[in-house]
């Protein structure tokens, strides 16, 4: 398995503008995490972006989450890419 970081941009005002879609995003994470896809998350501070950690077979598992997820459905993220990481310890 290898790791993949999901990387969010997101807009102006994104900790107030995510409140309608916390939950459904939340619960994506959760399902993911459950599934030993998703490894750690988190936004940054200041909440200008994220990182997501994925382990997988290939990138397609981080993509998958952000073409599912509501913030990035609903314009909250204004760009994302994924990169695999080697995780050496």
């Amino acid at each position: 398995m290898n790791h993949y970081i999901l990387f969010y941009e997101t807009v102006n005002g994104y900790v107030e503008k995510r409140q309608p879609y916390r939950d459904t995003h939340l619960t994506l994470a959760r399902k993911a995490s459950e599934a030993g896809e998703l490894v750690m998350a988190g936004a940054y501070d200041p909440a200008d972006g994220a990182a997501l950690v994925f382990r997988g077979a290939s990138e397609e598992v981080a993509e998958a989450f952000a073409r599912e997820d509501p913030y990035v459905k609903n314009g909250l993220v204004t760009r994302w890419w994924v990169r695999k990481w080697n995780v050496v310890v």
